[in-house]
């Protein structure tokens, strides 16, 4: 369990700042491109056929990105009352079983995602005249991150609860 825990933590320490750097520029992509729309409508009277397209674009990347860098925080909502009012075996337990119900739930996106994703390959988005794949593309590889994220929390939290 030791090799694979740290194997697991060295591939997300690689990751993870990938991911979140990423995040980020998708973050910073969206608000130029939103600035850009305003600018463009109230300032010059000539909207960008472009910008409300890639924003979305952008904003679904950075959830599904951020979802990662949130999970490997623990900085997402979770079942804070049934953690706190036990210890030990039991609390550790509680986090088995989230983590295992996070996994399917990620498991499912990156399986439906995938499906979507080749289902409208061949459509276009308005405006980007990309594939709508690349938008979709977000759910499995966010899934993929987030599971990593979740996997690499629960492995820490287990070394904090067993100090």
């Amino acid at each position: 369990m030791s090799s694979v825990a740290t194997l697991i933590r060295r591939i997300d320490g690689i990751v993870a700042g990938g991911v979140a750097t990423a995040a980020s520029l998708a973050l910073a992509i969206a608000v130029a491109s939103s600035f850009w729309q305003v600018l463009g409508r109230f300032l010059f009277h000539t909207p960008a056929s472009w910008s409300e397209a890639l924003t979305r674009l952008a904003l679904v990347w950075m959830v599904l990105l951020g979802i990662s860098v949130a999970l490997r925080k623990g900085a997402l909502v979770a079942i804070d009352l049934a953690r706190e009012a036990t210890t030990g075996g039991l609390r550790r337990s509680i986090e088995a079983v989230t983590l295992v119900s996070c996994l399917i739930m990620f498991a499912t996106l990156f399986w439906f995602g995938i499906a979507t994703a080749q289902r409208v390959q061949m459509q276009e988005m308005a405006g980007l005249e990309i594939s709508m794949a690349w938008g979709y593309a977000a759910i499995p590889v966010g899934s993929l991150f987030a599971a990593l994220g979740a996997i690499v929390h629960f492995i820490q939290s287990g070394k904090e609860t067993a100090q």
